[in-house]
């Protein structure tokens, strides 16, 4: 079990385009274990590999329903419908929420860690933990699209 650093925003590793993964390598296995125990550690949903500060299209997202762990490499959006509004928060962005507009359901599709194409459709929070993560990916924070931004005080509250 290792846990890795999170990055916090401003870092610039934040707002950049992460770079495909060629090859499935011992590494990049590990990578992803280490990403998964590292969202465990942190009580978070999601986790994109530039929130650890490397720049791979790489997320873990559990978010406690049947599905456990999900691990993708190179996952994209195939299609989605519906809408759904309501707050978002980040593990890079400690302390604020914001109120994001997102597909209901998404269907994405890409590699489990031993190169097999996986496809997931997922619907409320697992449809918004998808694409987070997936923008994480692009370089898009939940602010860069967030309709409001607050801060979340210590007792869980909100703060203009």
């Amino acid at each position: 079990m290792a846990i890795r650093i999170i990055v916090n925003e401003p870092d610039e590793v934040l707002h950049q385009m992460a770079k495909e993964v060629k090859k499935i390598t011992p590494n990049v296995q590990k990578l992803l274990t280490d990403m998964a125990d590292t969202m465990y550690d942190a009580e978070g949903v999601g986790l994109a590999a530039p929130q650890v500060g490397i720049l791979k299209r790489l997320i873990v997202v559990d978010v406690g329903d049947d599905n456990g762990l999900i691990e993708l490499i190179n996952p994209e959006i195939v299609s989605s419908e519906g809408e759904q509004f309501g707050p978002e928060g980040c593990l890079s962005i400690p302390g604020y929420r914001g109120d994001v507009r997102r597909a209901l359901t998404v269907t994405v599709k890409g590699l489990d860690r031993n190169g097999n194409e996986v496809t997931y459709t997922g619907s409320d929070l697992l449809a918004r933990a998808f694409q987070h993560e997936i923008d994480h990916l692009n370089g898009v924070l939940y602010t860069d699209v967030a309709e409001r931004v607050y801060q979340i005080t210590s007792e869980g509250e909100e703060k203009e």
